[in-house]
């Protein structure tokens, strides 16, 4: 799953900016072939956005059901013995597309990509429409999941997942070509060896006519443009090795090119991609990158900010990183979804390691209180065979999307799922089996801190154990006394029950930007700074804690409740992205510990 670029062989069409676009209230817009002519009642819609934060109106604002956006296009007659294809970043949550009338994709997902070939449904030298069908509801067998109730012929959405249901076309969209014998698939993995790094790459052709042969080159370029290694092959994988080559690393993310090229009878294409040389393991129950210990300093995140809502920005994505490195961090988790693979670019350039995970939040009972039982989910009616097999499918996609960037340096395969239920294990076992198939890279799954280790099914398949801590705030509010011994109790039992590396993927609490208390009061500043401080104290005294992610890097919104006033306020930054007092503090924490 490429990223779509342009050279001498490629073309690219960005299609971002304004679209018409439509409420379909009653679902009735494919029935009446809304895509065969201009959609009704349209307005203009930015592509990227969320919608909810351009409309003013509350039951548009929280609308959920069928919606449709639409473009005139105009294509090039120099396209027209190119094969053309159409990208859309991500489209929340299922989407349906027609070119000129005609009906050439369905796609379920809202954080990966939808990529189709389009080149037998348009008219090069013509004007083209593009026409979207989006839905934004949710069921059990969505990632993440969500149920659906109506009254008074409005459909509400209950999520069990703590962030906003941004709806719209929240990445860019592109048009972009390609030769008839195309480069499809890329994928490498690198590895030390002796001084030697290590490059394994598989290929993958498209459009191979059944009598006729390919032949690839490749060459591996320094960033002063220098080739220091070439190769030409017949089979579509080959390892080479560079000796001592310069690492990727926090420290020095120092990035090759290589250049991919694929030659038949009647064509030739080109792909290029950056490539960091490092190896990424757990070893003796630590994290290792290039053969040396590393311990992860960061967050979780969202893509969320103000009017943009979820859709990828340059400008905000600059702004995240900057502050991040100013605060010592060198990793963050793209909780609770994948983001936008401009994020992960960027990262590669920054050296910042990536927990990717997958959008399997919320798998919990949709009666559970902040403490208590949870409700039983893997069965028949909610979480079942068809769940997994659309968990599976996505995981799959991360992978493809994801696997060629260095920063990468973990799969997660869930965020605070109900795992001590006896079917939980059956649930999850293909899934990371398939990732384990499909990479080498280590693999977690985050847990809620009601789990019980003694009872979690989940645990045992992975290699780092990922856990959610509240104590002090959701136990024991307000008292870090109490929810001190609370922690070390929790995290003795987890080593007692697994003696795995653990990974601390979530501890914070709600802080208003400007609240002051002495003595320090749950929502002040203050309480803020001695929860981190208690948390990274404990942390410091054990050996099988591998990192440490706060939550949240920014305040972000969630859906309207008496829990939340105008979003989660967790952030170490606002959600304009201003310090709170906390920042100053991890970032005389973190700085004092450079890897």
């Amino acid at each position: 799953m490429l990223y779509p670029i342009e050279n001498e062989t490629r073309e690219l069409k960005c299609l971002d900016g304004l679209w018409q676009f439509s409420f379909d209230h009653s679902s009735i817009g494919e029935k009446e072939e809304w895509y065969s002519k201009k959609i009704p009642k349209s307005i203009d819609m930015a592509v990227p956005s969320s919608i909810n934060e351009l409309l003013i109106d509350p039951e548009e604002e929280s609308y959920i059901g069928d919606m449709w956006y639409q473009k005139e296009v105009f294509i090039s007659k120099d396209w027209e013995l190119e094969q053309v294809h159409l990208r859309i970043g991500a489209a929340a949550y299922h989407s349906k597309v027609w070119i000129n009338n005609n009906d050439v994709f369905e796609h379920h997902s809202g954080f990966l990509p939808l990529d189709c070939n389009i080149s037998n449904f348009i008219k090069p030298g013509r004007w083209n429409t593009i026409t979207i069908k989006l839905n934004n509801e949710l069921s059990w067998q969505t990632l993440p999941p969500g149920t659906i109730s109506e009254t008074d012929n409005k459909k509400h959405l209950k999520t069990q997942h703590d962030f906003y249901h941004y709806t719209g076309l929240h990445r860019s969209v592109y048009l972009y070509t390609t030769p008839n014998t195309f480069i499809e698939e890329v994928s490498l993995n690198t590895d030390l060896d002796e001084g030697k790094g290590w490059i394994d790459l598989t290929l993958s052709p498209s459009g191979v006519k059944t009598a006729d042969s390919v032949k690839w080159e490749i060459q591996l370029k320094d960033k002063e443009g220098k080739v220091v290694l070439e190769r030409k092959f017949p089979e579509n994988s080959v390892q080479f090795h560079l000796d001592n080559p310069r690492l990727w690393s926090p420290a020095d993310p120092y990035l090759y090119e290589l250049e991919v090229w694929l030659s038949s009878s009647d064509s030739r294409d080109k792909y290029s991609l950056p490539v960091g040389i490092r190896s990424i393991e757990i070893k003796s129950g630590e994290l290792y990158l290039n053969g040396e210990k590393m311990y992860l300093k960061g967050f979780g995140k969202h893509e969320d900010m103000d009017i943009k809502g979820k859709a990828f920005d340059d400008a905000l994505a600059l702004k995240d990183f900057a502050l991040m490195k100013w605060s010592g961090a060198n990793s963050f988790r793209t909780s609770h979804y994948p983001y936008a693979e401009e994020w992960l670019q960027m990262a590669d350039r920054e050296g910042f390691l990536i927990i990717d995970e997958i959008g399997a939040v919320g798998m919990l009972g949709q009666s559970v209180p902040a403490i208590g039982e949870l409700d039983g989910v893997f069965q028949e009616d909610k979480i079942n065979d068809l769940s997994q097999k659309n968990h599976m499918k996505e995981m799959e996609m991360l992978i493809r999307r994801d696997r060629n960037h260095p920063s990468v340096v973990m799969w997660c395969v869930a965020n605070e799922a109900s795992t001590m239920e006896e079917k939980a294990g059956a649930y999850f076992e293909p899934i990371i089996n398939k990732v384990r198939e499909l990479d080498s890279r280590p693999v977690m799954n985050v847990n809620l801190m009601l789990i019980e280790p003694e009872k979690c099914q989940v645990s045992k398949m992975v290699d780092v154990i990922g856990l959610n801590a509240y104590f002090g705030w959701y136990s024991s509010a307000g008292d870090l006394n109490i929810g001190k011994k609370e922690l070390i109790e929790w995290l003795d039992r987890w080593k007692k029950a697994f003696d795995k590396p653990l990974m601390i993927t979530e501890f914070g609490v709600d802080t208003v930007q400007g609240l002051h208390k002495l003595p320090a009061t749950m929502f002040s500043e203050e309480f803020q700074a001695d929860f981190l401080k208690m948390y990274t104290e404990v942390f410091d005294t054990r050996r099988e804690i591998i990192g440490e992610h706060v939550w949240n890097f920014a305040d972000f919104m969630t859906g309207q409740g008496i829990v939340r006033v105008d979003g989660n306020k967790k952030g170490i930054f606002t959600r304009q992205r201003q310090p709170k007092m906390a920042a100053y503090k991890l970032k005389d924490r973190w700085r004092e510990r450079e890897d």
